[in-house]
């Protein structure tokens, strides 16, 4: 519930933002168009945002032939959750990764790297694809494409306005028009920081959800602590920096970007990623309601 909750006031923050930076731009007029811009592209990503992402990795289909092993654990795992199996799917990439996509668990798709079949054991893979199922058991992947498209609207809507030279920061028959342009000013350069800082935000807040989920699916939690060690081990050793604004959508971090503040991560620390499971695995024996304690 807590996590549930801070993504519901992260989400309603950057509606929020969306609508000031509307409001600013063009009045009414500009609510109304920003608005509008909203509602089309969450559309297009509604429906159409699993197929965009594997394409964009290039992603293959994983037929049942090729691993028969791997089909059988994720169906394994997603009968436990309560769901369709996912379509499973092969990124040609050695570094360690997976992820999920899709707008529900009957549209669902799990992507793995070949990297990551390669370094984890039968233990620590279920752990890592029980992750990806939680995180369509929970709907993340939706609650990910609407972060990121409210988040990529207003940051689209600040750069229009400077590509037309900033004609649009002023009004003529404004008497205060030097604060009403630095006040626009001000809007236009915060909105797209603060907009993408509470998509990270949000994007943090589901990967403890998918952890503790995933943790209870495969039952656990120490498995997928491992997984989580080796996969950011690998991901420093090969970085995999093909389409970077999907970053979130991965288990750990696949960015090389080790400088850039911890801040502008989409993804929370490993190492309290892993002190939770630790500990929830530590209370194995107590029941789901208890574990749930330890996200709290």
């Amino acid at each position: 519930m807590g996590n549930a909750l801070k993504t519901t006031v992260l989400l309603a923050g950057l509606t929020a933002l969306l609508l000031v930076v509307g409001e600013r731009l063009g009045g009414p007029q500009g609510l109304v168009v920003a608005g509008f811009f909203v509602v089309v592209m969450n559309f297009a990503s509604y429906w159409f945002s699993d197929r965009i992402a594997l394409a964009m990795h290039g992603a293959q289909p994983l037929s049942y032939a090729e691993a028969p092993w791997l089909h059988a654990m994720v169906e394994r795992l997603a009968a436990r959750g309560g769901m369709p199996k996912p379509a499973i799917y092969l990124l040609p990439t050695r570094t360690p990764n997976a992820f999920a996509t899709g707008r529900n668990p009957e549209h669902a798709a799990v992507a793995v790297t070949a990297g990551l079949m390669d370094i984890l054991d039968q233990r620590e893979l279920e752990g890592v694809l029980a992750h990806e199922l939680a995180h369509v058991k929970n709907r993340d992947t939706l609650i990910g494409t609407v972060a990121a498209t409210l988040a990529g609207v207003i940051s689209y809507a600040a750069q229009m306005l400077f590509f037309f030279g900033g004609s649009l920061l002023s009004r003529d028959d404004d008497e205060d028009g030097l604060a009403h342009t630095l006040g626009n000013l001000g809007v236009l350069l915060v909105a797209p920081i603060a907009a993408t800082l509470l998509q990270l935000a949000v994007s943090r807040s589901r990967e403890y959800g998918a952890d503790a989920t995933g943790a209870q699916l495969c039952g656990d939690p120490d498995a997928l602590a491992d997984a989580l060690l080796k996969l950011e081990r690998g991901a420093e050793l090969m970085p995999y920096d093909r389409a970077p604004a999907t970053s979130h959508l991965f288990i750990v971090n696949p960015l090389s970007g080790g400088a850039i503040m911890g801040l502008f991560s989409t993804h929370p620390p490993i190492p309290e990623r892993v002190r939770r499971l630790r500990e929830m695995g530590a209370h194995t024996s107590r029941s789901p309601r208890a574990w749930r304690s330890v996200w709290a």
